[in-house]
């Protein structure tokens, strides 16, 4: 499903995830400490090497392909992403384990990158849908992805066991290709009010 592909954006640089960005992206996630929030899962110093290793594994299965951003301003990486949970006999695929350095959240950098990762994805690879999952207690993330213009699909409860043990409600978003062309619309017009 997924060809080597990277964005130029208005701020920002979207590039395939490898080995030689371990120590810029954790510098990314210290700003912020984005580790210590304990309804997502932002790599440290500590977890950095299997979460990298992880998602070389998934792209090289076909299930995914990892990103990290990069802000033009300064070439430094601010933060990471991926398409996930790749199913392609069903043309459906999701966005997920996306995280921005404290000082971008906020910012016009997801609208940017969203927008150019579900351009590709409905355009491109012609999926019909793509799903955003997040935490039921991320209130942040459910804010930033109903903004897109994704629309609650429902709440799986008790989903998935966290490393302490809890469980964790996962809230499923998504858009549908028929509702695409209005979404890009109105993406469009939010980043050239934000520039």
């Amino acid at each position: 499903m997924f060809s080597e592909v990277e964005f130029d954006l208005g701020t920002v640089k979207v590039v395939p995830l490898s080995t030689s960005h371990r120590d810029s992206l954790v510098e990314a996630a210290s700003d912020g400490k984005l580790w210590e929030l304990w309804f997502t899962s932002v790599p440290c110093d500590r977890t950095i090497d299997a979460y990298i290793d992880f998602a070389l594994i998934e792209k090289q299965n076909g299930n995914s392909f990892p990103f990290v951003i990069i802000d033009k301003l300064n070439n430094k990486i601010i933060g990471s992403t991926r398409y996930c949970n790749a199913d392609i006999n069903n043309k459906r695929l999701e966005i997920g384990y996306t995280w921005y350095s404290k000082s971008h959240q906020k910012s016009s950098v997801n609208t940017e990158c969203k927008l150019a990762l579900l351009e590709y994805a409905f355009e491109s690879l012609n999926v019909i849908a793509v799903e955003f999952r997040t935490h039921w207690h991320n209130h942040s993330s459910r804010t930033a992805i109903a903004r897109l213009g994704a629309k609650q699909d429902g709440v799986l409860r008790n989903h998935q066991k966290t490393s302490d043990g809890c469980y964790r409600d996962t809230v499923i978003f998504s858009i549908i290709n028929n509702e695409w062309a209005v979404v890009k619309k109105s993406l469009m017009s939010k980043l050239s009010v934000s520039s």
